[in-house]
């Protein structure tokens, strides 16, 4: 079996802000304006998007949030565990993974607006998966959370919170 290097070098993934490695594979080439959004975004966003995300045991998919929905794709290694909060603060962990037997699920949906993250167990393993967002993801709608705003927020997820997040509030992207 390959392991987590093989797959970054092979597929040309680069960290991603978040924790793990990426790379963009698809960016549709039709357009939405973002004031037909119900959120009424600023400028104009793809249909769709899609990268490959791969995180190693060890590291961490910080806690964040996309104002789009975004549709997770097992392809290999170990599944990857979610921790989703969603709009009225209920913690659902979401394993992502080929074993339908055990609860896992090969495709999952987070919707927008949930506050999510994850991790890959044990050692010396990882999670290779796709994401597809629509509409398109931007970094304009990528909210990474702050350890400080999260914990006030919702102090009985403070277990989960504080394996991930940073512990810093200094960064333009936390809130």
């Amino acid at each position: 079996m390959q392991d987590a290097q093989f797959w970054i070098l092979k597929l040309d993934l680069i960290e991603h802000p978040e924790g793990g490695y990426y790379r963009e594979v698809y960016r549709s080439h039709e357009f939405i304006e973002g004031n037909q959004l119900k959120d009424n975004r600023k400028g104009r966003r793809n249909l769709a998007t899609s990268i490959y995300f791969l995180l190693k045991s060890g590291e961490r998919s910080l806690l964040h949030m996309l104002k789009s929905d975004e549709t997770w794709y097992y392809h290999h290694g170990n599944p990857i565990h979610l921790f989703c909060i969603d709009s009225e603060g209920i913690l659902e962990e979401v394993i992502i993974g080929p074993d339908i037997e055990n609860h896992e699920f090969p495709q999952y949906t987070v919707p927008e607006g949930t506050i999510f993250g994850g991790l890959v167990y044990g050692e010396a393993n990882f999670c290779l998966s796709s994401c597809m967002v629509a509409p398109g993801f931007s970094f304009e709608d990528f909210q990474l959370l702050s350890r400080h705003y999260l914990l006030e927020k919702y102090p009985r997820h403070k277990e989960i919170i504080l394996k991930l997040t940073a512990e810093t509030k200094n960064s333009t992207l936390y809130y």
